[in-house]
C-alpha cells in the first residue's frame, strides 16, 4: 500500500516510517521544508512537503501530488505538539491542522481509504480516581480502575483538549472519512528526549517525583505502537478508537528504578516533591517561557499531568479485535532505550 505518515521527523513517526518499510509499504514521509530528516536517511522512503499552517498552500501542495504521484491508499496522521509557549498554540497545531490535512483532501479528491489518527488518553484526564479496590493493598494488585472506551473524556490539559476536538471532528464526519483513532498511554524509546530527561537526571544522582498518593502508571514501547497501528491498517478498521498501552501497571518509581539498574546503579538522591510546590514551580517555568516564546519541560499542562494519578487505560478492545500483543515488556523496553541512548551519546 501507499501509506503517507504525517510528522515523520518526529520521534513517533520516525518508528512508524521503519515499521511500513520493513512490511514492505510505499511510505512517504510527510515533512515540513524545515524538518530535520536525521531519522529518515533509508533510501526507500520517499517524501511530501506538506504545510499545514495554510489550507490554501496545502490544497495546492496535495493536488500537486494527486496529478504526479495519485493519492495515498492510507493516511497516518502523527504531526502535532506535546509542549507549546502559550495554550492556542496546542488548538491551532493539534486540531487546526488536522482539519486543514483533512479538508484539503477531500477538496482534491485525494480520500484514503483509511484514515489513522494519533491521539492521547491525555483526552480523557483524570478519571477513576477514586479508590476501586476497598481492600487494597493486600486484595486488588491496583488501587483504581481502568480508563475504558465507555468513559466520558475530561481532559484537564490544553494538549488533551485539543486531541479532544480533533477526535470529535474526525467522528463527526462519519462516512465521509474512514478513520481510527489510536490513544497511547506514555510512550518512550529511542530517540524519545522526555523520559531522557529522566534518565540524565538519574545519571545526574537525582531522582525527582511528586505527590504523596499513590500513582498508577502506564506505558508503550513505540515499536509496540507502530505494530498495533500497523495491524489497524492490514484489517482496514474504521469507526473504532483504541488505547494503547504494554498492559502492564507500574507504580511510579518502577520507571526510574529500571533506568538506574541499566546505568549500573549509580546512587540516587530521591526527592519527593509536595503538589503544591510543582505547581508552583510549573506556573512559574510556563509564564516565564510564554514571555520569551519558547517551551519548557514544566508549565501548566506538565503539572496536570504530573498531578494525575491513574493512567490505566482498557486494551482488552484492541487485542480483541485486532489480534495485537505487545513484544516490550518495561524491563525489556527501557533496557533497549538506554542502550540507544549510550550508543548515540546521550548518556
Amino acid at each position: 500500500m501507499k501509506i503517507l505518515v504525517t510528522g515523520a521527523s518526529g520521534f513517533i513517526g520516525s518508528f512508524l516510517c521503519e515499521e511500513g518499510l520493513r512490511q514492505g509499504h510505499e511510505v512517504w514521509a510527510g515533512v515540513r521544508r524545515s524538518s530535520s530528516r536525521r531519522y529518515l536517511q533509508d533510501e526507500r522512503l520517499k517524501f511530501a512537503e506538506l504545510d499545514f499552517s495554510s489550507p490554501e498552500r496545502l490544497s495546492a501542495q496535495l493536488a500537486i501530488h494527486k496529478q504526479e504521484h495519485a493519492g495515498w491508499d492510507v493516511v497516518i496522521h502523527c504531526a502535532g505538539v506535546t509542549k507549546c509557549p502559550k495554550e492556542e498554540d496546542f488548538e491551532r497545531n493539534n486540531y487546526l491542522y488536522t482539519r486543514h490535512l483533512v479538508e484539503g483532501l477531500l477538496q482534491v479528491g485525494m480520500t484514503p481509504g483509511q484514515f489513522v489518527y494519533l491521539s492521547s488518553l491525555s483526552v480523557f484526564g483524570p478519571i477513576r480516581e477514586e479508590v476501586a479496590h476497598a481492600d487494597f493493598p493486600h486484595g486488588s494488585a491496583c488501587l483504581y480502575a481502568p480508563i475504558t472506551e465507555h468513559d466520558t473524556p475530561c481532559p484537564n490539559t490544553a494538549y488533551g483538549r485539543s486531541k479532544l476536538r480533533a477526535e470529535q471532528y474526525l467522528q463527526g464526519l462519519g462516512e465521509k472519512l474512514p478513520a481510527v483513532i489510536f490513544r497511547p498511554t506514555g510512550v518512550y524509546g529511542p530517540r524519545e528526549k522526555d523520559y531522557f530527561l529522566m534518565a540524565k537526571s538519574i545519571q545526574g544522582h537525582t531522582d525527582f517525583s511528586v505527590g504523596f498518593r499513590r500513582q498508577e502508571i502506564t506505558f508503550i514501547y513505540v515499536k509496540d505502537l507502530a505494530s498495533a497501528i500497523y495491524r489497524a491498517v492490514q484489517k482496514g478498521v474504521a469507526g473504532r478508537a483504541y488505547f494503547v498501552s504494554d498492559g502492564g501497571i507500574y507504580e511510579s518509581r518502577t520507571f526510574s528504578d529500571l533506568i538506574q539498574r541499566e546505568l549500573g546503579n549509580p546512587w540516587v538522591l530521591r526527592i519527593k516533591s509536595p503538589l503544591w510546590l510543582l505547581k508552583l514551580i510549573s506556573y512559574v517555568a510556563g509564564w516565564g517561557a510564554s514571555i520569551v516564546g519558547k517551551t519548557c519541560t514544566l508549565n501548566k499542562d506538565k503539572y496536570q499531568i504530573m498531578k494525575q494519578r491513574n493512567w490505566q487505560c482498557d486494551t482488552a478492545p484492541l487485542k480483541q479485535e485486532l489480534g495485537w500483543e505487545p513484544q516490550y515488556d518495561l524491563e525489556r523496553g527501557v533496557r533497549e532505550t538506554i542502550a540507544w541512548y549510550k550508543q548515540e551519546k546521550w548518556l
